[in-house]
């Protein structure tokens, strides 16, 4: 029976690199979610800090009208004071106009310091705005440049996948199938060469007498380790 050797290693060598471009297809999905991801991480950002500037404002809202009311309280006072009749009044409402003007020059103070926290706020925003645009950009790029590495390895894959089609009617049907068999059981690869009297799959050191008979190419044998169909190394194709 004639081998024909030719095809078959032809046609691992198209397997190969169809296993190969579908592992790198697979792993596209993964690359495009880790980039959007990324560009999440920086929008959170953003958003993290214009809720901290929410937070600051609604802040500042509450202590001016705390102001104005205590603002308010004293102005009632100040009137009270012509309509007291005795000392003991007059002293107490004094005490409370002391008491209410501290503490608006309390609420003064930190709202200064809500103040100066906005623009430290604001400064953050306006950075990370920056940072996002930029990171944008190259994300967006790079997203672009997978997609176009995707479109190339599917026509890629393709072209091998027909070619493999067309490997397949050359071969001997039993030889086929007896490839697709090995292909099947053995993660991928039916052949293995040998190199320097060696599988180069498993290492399994191959007897003289097999040596002869892969030179001779008139039969198919086997590696008595691995199982896969052995072949001889002709010089030319190292």
């Amino acid at each position: 029976m004639v081998i024909d050797f030719g095809n078959l290693i032809n046609l691992q060598k198209h397997d190969t690199e169809i296993r190969h471009i579908s592992a790198l297809l697979e792993n596209i999905p993964f690359q495009i979610t880790e980039i959007e991801n990324k560009m999440k991480t920086s929008a959170q950002i953003i958003a993290v800090a214009k809720e901290k500037l929410a937070l600051n404002q609604k802040k500042r809202k509450d202590l001016e009208g705390e102001v104005k009311d205590i603002k308010a309280k004293i102005s009632k006072y100040k009137i009270q004071l012509n309509d007291v009749k005795t000392n003991r009044e007059y002293s107490s409402l004094l005490k409370e106009i002391e008491e209410a003007q501290e503490k608006i020059d309390s609420l003064e103070e930190e709202l200064i310091s809500e103040m100066l926290s906005a623009d430290e706020i604001e400064k953050e925003i306006k950075e990370a705005n920056q940072k996002y645009s930029q990171e944008e950009k190259k994300f967006s790029t790079e997203k672009e440049t997978i997609n176009q590495e995707k479109k190339e390895l599917e026509t890629q894959n393709k072209r091998l996948t027909q070619e493999k089609e067309e490997l397949l009617l050359k071969i001997p049907p039993p030889q086929t199938k007896l490839y697709l068999d090995i292909f099947k059981n053995q993660n991928g690869i039916a052949l293995s060469p040998v190199k320097d009297e060696f599988c180069s799959m498993c290492h399994m050191r191959i007897r003289p007498q097999v040596l002869n008979e892969l030179k001779s190419e008139e039969k198919l044998i086997f590696c008595e380790n691995c199982g896969r169909i052995l072949y001889w190394l002709k010089k030319s194709a190292r």
